[in-house]
């Protein structure tokens, strides 16, 4: 059996109406890549709309560390991708196939947020710069390891909130991030919902507490999914 080059681990709550489109389009634009859904106790018809359009579905406890973390231990591809359900990878399989071909431990891509609105230029410019100078991603950027990497260093910290800066604060001690020019689309409907300036000021202030020390079993009530 061919092992694929790139598994997609996708770790989805109630995601019914976006993660079929996204199966679909990740199946058309990576043909041979292994798809990975990992649901963490669904409500809605997600499960079902995932197993329309992808083999590889995984019932997990609840989290999206544990979900990540148990798609990743499922998976056989040379690398891993964290893909939100909410998130559109726009670079080709070609291109995708030039960046890997050096072989980077790890690495993340640009975003690009789908709202209109002026203010979403701002916020994911500042987004895109801030990633670049601290090597720290988010969730929203499609984070990639090596597969060996990813088990040598333990993946995702099981923590509520927050795994993906604190696993790139790991993963940057090891080797310099591969950042990728072409973007990943990713839903503005956090902002959209809850108000943008309101919502970039709750994100900020979660960043800083979480720099501070402040657990994330204490941040995640202030948190707001999108």
């Amino acid at each position: 059996m061919k092992v694929p080059a790139f598994s997609f681990i996708i770790p989805v709550l109630n995601e019914q109406g976006r993660i079929g489109p996204l199966l679909q389009v990740l199946a058309d634009c990576y043909p041979g890549s292994q798809l990975l859904v990992v649901d963490g106790g669904s409500t809605d018809a997600t499960v079902a709309e995932a197993r329309a359009h992808c083999g590889e579905v995984i019932c997990s406890e609840p989290g999206r560390a544990v979900q990540m973390n148990t798609g990743a231990r499922a998976a056989n591809g040379a690398y891993l991708f964290f893909l939100h359900a909410d998130t559109l990878p726009t670079i080709s399989e070609a291109e995708l196939q030039q960046y890997i071909a050096s072989g980077p431990p790890w690495g993340f891509f640009r975003v690009r947020l789908s709202g209109c609105h002026w203010m979403f230029r701002v916020i994911e410019w500042a987004m895109n710069l801030r990633s670049g100078l601290t090597a720290v991603a988010t969730g929203d950027q499609m984070i990639f390891v090596r597969r060996d990497l990813f088990v040598e260093s333990g993946g995702f910290a099981v923590i509520p909130l927050m795994e993906d800066i604190e696993y790139c604060k790991r993963l940057r001690k090891e080797a310099r991030p591969l950042l990728v020019r072409q973007v990943v689309e990713t839903s503005s409907r956090r902002w959209e919902q809850g108000g943008i300036i309101s919502t970039v000021v709750r994100m900020w202030t979660l960043r800083l507490a979480y720099f501070l020390g402040v657990p994330p079993s204490r941040l995640k009530a202030h948190y707001v999914n999108g």
